[in-house]
């Protein structure tokens, strides 16, 4: 009995003990990240760059080169002891960019690219499970690289760990031949394998994969909202961000310049890509034997051919297949039957006027700038029966024929069927849109002639959310205060998965509602009061949908 007590009075103080203890000790203090991180395949040795942390040129993926050219991403290779990761990895194989374009990148003839980089804030502690913002560069499925944008912005304002990718373009993109696996799907399985990389390794630097919001711009949006759509992408992600792609609803090409046809779609049918695939072979000196379907011969043929050779693309525009088990259907036939994936926040939008990029790139560059004759016969082609109703109301006094064109590529290509989309997508989860309408938006990939210039065009926003590598046009005083806001926005949904201030400090500004029943839309003029809230029925009015029959 006496034992017994004993032993009571020991737990009791034991537990008065530990009691106390537990009241009045410290917190251990958080371990900050370092510049030295272990990820699955070894050990990294990053570098501290001001106010972030910078871990670049990380392989995801085994190199496509040699007999792993057109296939599928494979598992990246280990290594021993520490890998310094201060370089940026090697653009995606690609052409130069066209001469005159702002800020204009080199090509590349490497197709030993699958890396991504991964920007933290410095300070961040090792278990800060912040949430990840992945991001898809543009450019066409054909140019440009994650190390195009500087993301160190989002990142602070997060704060948030953000992830930009390289990913195989063109030809080493999106080639394919019956009996390939992977066909025409390369770039998108490369996405994916970054995905799942992300997934496996970025809590060991600060981290949450459970917190992962997929972004892009034009071609990375498409990509985007082809990973929401794809079977084989399920959980690798939570929220997603599309600005100026709108999954695939028109052919973009054969709006921008009638006559392109299926071949100039986003979006190919599989065995449409696959004949491309073959003639392209021959034109490169790798036809099919005679009477054969085995892709053996031609792929060994094209793999022993020098990148440069192929860089080209054999004169084809290479872009994603559908009918394959990455894309089973048309990403904007799964969005438009409500069958996309529930339960994901969407933040998506366009600018005011996305078609002068593309009248510059098709018209103005190549020295055959639109004339009224031939904006009439292009709109033809465009509107059909149409056509007089529509040169009536786009071919006005104050619009040039380039103008008149660009206007309609904004309402047919990227207004209009963004609002149905954004009405199909938002019966699916909470769904955010925006227009970019700064009148004096600085344009970032082409140089505007006086006619098309003022007003924000195609890429018109990625100088407010980034810094632009190599260069970061000039941004006015209140531009800058617009930027902070749109910076704020972008973390916060990528953070909480919605786009109001709460607490970050721009309290003053305006409210960004869900889109609901006929939808509302935040048109983004300028900072605080500038920029409004658009009912849906008027931002369709101000870009002529009905002409368009998008409803």
């Amino acid at each position: 009995m006496v034992r017994a007590r004993t032993a009571a009075v020991v737990l009791c103080v034991c537990a008065a003990l530990a009691a106390c203890t537990s009241a009045t000790a410290p917190e251990a203090p958080a371990i900050p990240l370092g510049e030295l991180v272990s990820v699955e395949q070894g050990e990294l040795l990053g570098a501290t760059d001001g106010s972030v942390l910078r871990y670049r040129g990380i392989p995801y993926a085994a190199p496509p080169v040699g007999e792993r050219r057109f296939t599928p991403p494979g598992r990246p290779q280990s290594w021993s002891g520490t890998r310094p990761a201060t370089q940026p990895g090697t653009r995606c194989a690609q052409l130069p960019a066209a001469p005159g374009t702002p800020h204009a990148t080199g090509g590349s003839d490497t197709e030993d690219c699958l890396t991504l980089d991964i920007t933290v804030p410095a300070g961040t502690a090792a278990d800060a499970r912040l949430p990840v913002l992945v991001w898809i560069h543009g450019g066409g499925f054909t140019a440009g690289a994650g190390t195009d944008t500087d993301p160190r912005r989002l990142a602070e304002a997060g704060p948030l760990v953000v992830v930009t990718v390289n990913y195989r373009l063109g030809i080493f993109g999106f080639f394919g031949l019956p009996g390939l696996e992977g066909s025409g799907s390369f770039g998108l399985l490369d996405q994916r394998a970054a995905l799942t990389w992300v997934r496996r390794n970025i809590a060991a630097f600060g981290g949450d994969p459970g917190r992962v919001t997929l972004a892009g711009q034009s071609a990375g949006a498409d990509s985007v909202c082809g990973q929401l759509t794809s079977p084989l992408s399920a959980g690798l992600f939570h929220r997603v961000i599309m600005q100026s792609g709108e999954c695939g609803t028109t052919n973009l090409v054969d709006v921008i310049h009638p006559g392109a046809g299926p071949a100039g779609d986003t979006w190919k049918p599989l065995p449409l890509l696959e004949a491309a695939g073959a003639a392209a072979a021959g034109t490169l000196g790798c036809p099919a034997p005679a009477g054969s379907t085995d892709p053996t011969a031609v792929l060994t043929c094209l793999r022993a051919l020098p990148t440069a050779q192929l860089v080209g693309g054999a004169g084809y525009y290479w872009s994603p297949a559908t009918g394959t088990p990455m894309l089973p259907r048309r990403p904007s036939d799964i969005v438009l039957n409500r069958a996309a994936r529930p339960g994901v926040p969407i933040l998506a939008g366009t600018t005011r006027d996305e078609g002068t990029l593309f009248t510059v790139a098709f018209f103005d560059r190549a020295g055959t700038p639109l004339t009224d004759p031939g904006f009439r016969a292009l709109l033809s082609a465009a509107a059909g029966t149409r056509a007089g109703e529509a040169g009536a109301v786009y071919r006005t006094v104050d619009r040039s024929p380039g103008r008149a064109w660009s206007d309609v590529i904004t309402d047919r290509a990227y207004a209009c069927p963004g609002l149905v989309n954004y009405r199909a997508l938002a019966d699916r989860g909470p769904l955010y849109a925006y227009e970019l309408a700064d009148p004096a938006a600085p344009s970032p990939y082409v140089a505007l002639p006086a006619d098309l210039a003022g007003g924000s065009a195609h890429g018109a926003e990625m100088p407010y959310l980034f810094d632009l590598v190599p260069g970061q046009p000039e941004l006015t005083a209140a531009q800058e205060a617009l930027a902070a806001e749109l910076v704020d926005r972008w973390a916060r949904f990528a953070t909480t998965g919605e786009p109001n201030a709460g607490t970050s400090g721009f309290d003053t500004v305006t409210s960004w509602p869900p889109w609901t029943g006929d939808g509302r839309l935040l048109t983004i003029s300028g900072p605080g009061a500038a920029t409004t809230v658009t009912p849906g029925p008027a931002f369709a009015e101000g870009h002529r949908c009905a002409l368009w029959d998008w409803r």
